[in-house]
């Protein structure tokens, strides 16, 4: 398994990781095919978005308005509780299609890693086939 990390410098935090994704492809030496990409943490995710000014926070604030203020029950920590569910809602792996050793992505497409719970160190696991 590959894995590459990064970091991130706040709780809630979208971190913009296309170029890092486009650089592995390009190392791997293969024309074309699918990068597939996998958050080793179940309190961030992973997903594509626009990010032009101020979509990253509308984003996030977006997020943390759709849950409910319940009694969380999660018996390690229920404060981050939510960093859990809003990681099942993203998703934790995406398959990326690439063609000339570039992602084949939309005009405004950027891929994310949103992190929940932070600041940490994350990893990410990926194979390009």
């Amino acid at each position: 398994m590959k894995t590459f990390q990064v970091k991130t410098s706040k709780k809630d935090r979208v971190v913009d990781i296309t170029g890092q994704i486009n650089k592995l492809i390009k190392d791997s030496n293969k024309k074309s095919g699918v990068c597939i990409l996998s958050v080793l943490h179940t309190t961030c995710a992973l997903t594509t978005a626009d990010l032009d000014p101020g979509t990253d926070l509308d984003f996030l604030e977006s997020l943390r308005k759709l849950l409910p203020k319940i009694s969380y029950r999660h018996p390690h920590d229920p404060s981050h509780t939510p960093d859990h569910i809003l990681s099942l809602i993203i998703g934790t792996s995406l398959s990326l299609i690439f063609e000339n050793r570039t992602l084949s992505l939309g005009t405004w497409q950027r891929v994310i890693l949103v992190e929940l719970n932070g600041p940490r160190e994350r990893e990410i696991a990926y194979s390009i086939v």
